[in-house]
């Protein structure tokens, strides 16, 4: 389920935790950026690969947000809605967002490029609303910006 080149790293990181079981996150995280996602089969080869149950594991992946637990698109639009980016115009940004893309929250476009999500706090209170793209912020977010953002990304 890991690359070689993963593998090997998990074999350096496991030097510097206490037990094979505190390499949890590391090693969802790099199941996800390796797959994209975090399969049940996924779930399973770290429980083994940890010696813990797959419970334990379903109940980390299920519990961050920052796990998927489905295919997600190439750019993962996650447009946080929480209090402050809410009272600055959250809402109508995910409308947009799903208009623009004719997609529902969750779902893939159908060329499988995009998945809008909406987010609990992304930590940017004072920079609302935001939105992560991937693995960047983009803050201050308009209308504007979220519609010069979709065009260059299609």
């Amino acid at each position: 389920m890991l690359s070689q080149e993963n593998l090997k790293k998990f074999e350096r990181l496991q030097k510097f935790y206490p037990t094979k079981k505190a390499l949890t996150l590391p090693v969802l995280w790099m199941i996800q950026e390796q797959e994209g996602w975090i399969s049940g089969k996924a779930m399973k080869f770290v429980a083994e690969l940890l010696d813990v149950p797959v419970g334990e594991v379903y109940g980390v992946v299920t519990f961050y947000t920052m796990y998927n637990q489905q295919p997600r698109g190439k750019y993962h639009l996650q447009i946080c809605t929480n209090v402050s980016c809410q009272l600055r115009g959250a809402n109508n940004l995910v409308a947009q967002a799903c208009k623009k893309l004719c997609v529902k929250l969750n779902e893939n476009t159908k060329d499988g490029r995009f998945t809008i999500s909406e987010v609990e706090c992304l930590g940017s209170c004072g920079t609302a609303p935001m939105m992560q793209m991937n693995n960047d912020f983009v803050e201050n977010l308009t209308q504007e910006r979220l519609g010069e953002l979709l065009e260059e990304l299609k």
